[in-house]
């Protein structure tokens, strides 16, 4: 069984919480509930879960101010928040489940199975890789989490310089010749990546605009990227990247 321990300040949100786990998750056993940054800090010390879902926002302070109490942290978090989309962009980067309120029941599901799944070094390295994102709020340079069956890479996104779609996978090519194969399909990544400077020009193809060198008009185009590849342009990607064009020349 899993142990879990909710940590949340408002009563029904607990409430709803407790329910969905017990029909949803019959694996999961709720071995208590807390309030606030405080009690919390408490009842984990107490109940010692394998678990914890954790808000984001409570009355006496964070549940990032919660986990600071912790210099090694031996269990599974799934955030659970009402709050801001750059908090869920960089939840997006670092590949750790949130749940948004009102919470839904498959999400739920779909985030324990996941939390139970994996290996607790690799949760910490994504809650790392999104502690150092919230505090670099602002700043260009995120990091991201890319992850296939034999490896974790923590990426900066200025390095990566475009993306291709291979199938249901999608490929990372970086600054320093790594190719990464990566089991999500590339629609994902151009919701996750299109407002951090990323564009996608082809229906197969995402590109970092940092990395562009020149766009080839000829055979409806092409764009050379910083490694010399040569990315071919879609129409509709076409109008895009003049349109981008134009808005820096301007």
């Amino acid at each position: 069984m899993l142990r879990t321990l909710i940590i949340d300040d408002e009563p029904p949100v607990r409430d709803t919480l407790r329910g969905l786990l017990q029909k949803t998750c019959p694996r999961v056993n709720v071995v208590g509930e807390a309030s606030s940054v405080k009690t919390g800090i408490l009842a984990i010390r107490e109940k010692a879960p394998d678990l914890v879902l954790l808000d984001i926002k409570m009355d006496d302070g964070t549940g990032f101010d919660l986990l600071n109490h912790y210099e090694n942290i031996n269990f599974k978090i799934i955030f659970v928040t009402a709050y801001e989309e750059f908090a869920i962009q960089a939840f997006g980067f670092s590949a750790i489940d949130y749940l948004l309120k009102p919470v839904n029941p498959e999400k739920l599901a779909e985030a324990v199975n996941r939390a139970e799944l994996l290996h607790q070094n690799e949760f910490n390295i994504q809650l790392g890789a999104l502690r150092e994102n919230l505090q670099n709020k602002g700043k260009q340079n995120k990091k991201i989490i890319l992850k296939n069956l034999e490896s974790i890479f923590i990426i900066n996104m200025d390095d990566i310089i475009h993306c291709e779609s291979d199938g249901s996978y999608t490929a990372f090519e970086t600054s320093d010749n790594q190719n990464i194969l990566v089991s999500k399909n590339l629609k994902e990544y151009d919701t996750l990546l299109s407002g951090s400077g990323f564009l996608r020009v082809h229906r197969s193809h995402l590109i970092n605009l940092k990395h562009i060198k020149r766009f080839d008009r000829h055979d409806g185009g092409n764009v050379v990227m910083s490694n010399g590849a040569q990315i071919p342009v879609s129409a509709s990607g076409r109008e895009r990247l003049l349109d981008l064009f134009e808005e820096i020349s301007a």
